[in-house]
């Protein structure tokens, strides 16, 4: 349609620029702990290291899209919360074992080594990346309650307008989420 256009009108179409929401969610109170508002030229690894900067406590669990898997990532997060952190982030199909996996395997190798031997979903299972559902859970309630479109118009307001949202939908978690005690 945009090239016919062009061409009936011999005009250029003024290209939109698009948003990238970038949410860490806390998966035992349901909480965002982190939020960014990146424009469409920053990638997600890139926007990786000012999401980590908002985190305040420790991380036992990093689960993310296949977009993280490499060494950038893991030595970023190594660095932040320790060489204990548990990292869940799903390699591609074509993925190869680093050089040395029998002396020192990585726990991407140990993921691939897990996926080939009892396959793509059995690995999510057990290493817990089914959970990154959880996020998409979480970007369907924000066009829900929030809105698809953002409505200032520059980036710096967007921010601002994103931080909002972020704080709306925490806090209707907060009131939400069922509170149990045990009484017996």
């Amino acid at each position: 349609e945009g090239e016919w256009l062009e061409k009936k009108h011999k005009t250029k179409r003024k290209r939109r620029s698009w948003r990238k929401l970038h949410l860490g969610l806390d998966l035992v109170s349901g909480e965002i702990v982190c939020s960014d508002l990146t424009t469409d030229d920053v990638g997600d690894p890139t926007a990786l290291p000012d999401l980590l900067d908002q985190v305040d406590g420790p991380v036992a669990l990093f689960l993310a899209d296949g977009v993280y898997d490499g060494e950038p990532t893991s030595d970023l997060l190594a660095a932040r919360f320790g060489s204990m952190i548990e990292v869940a982030i799903p390699p591609p199909k074509n993925a190869i074992l680093s050089p040395n996996p029998a002396q020192s395997p990585s726990i991407r190798d140990r993921h691939i080594a897990d996926i080939c031997a009892h396959g793509r979903m059995a690995w999510q299972k057990s290493s817990g990346c089914n959970q990154r559902s959880r996020g998409e859970t979480q970007m369907g309630r924000w066009k829900t309650v929030i809105g698809p479109k953002l409505k200032a118009r520059t980036i710096e307001n967007q921010k601002t307008e994103a931080k909002i949202g972020v704080r709306v939908l925490n806090r209707m978690t907060g009131l939400g989420r069922p509170h149990f005690e045990r009484t017996a």
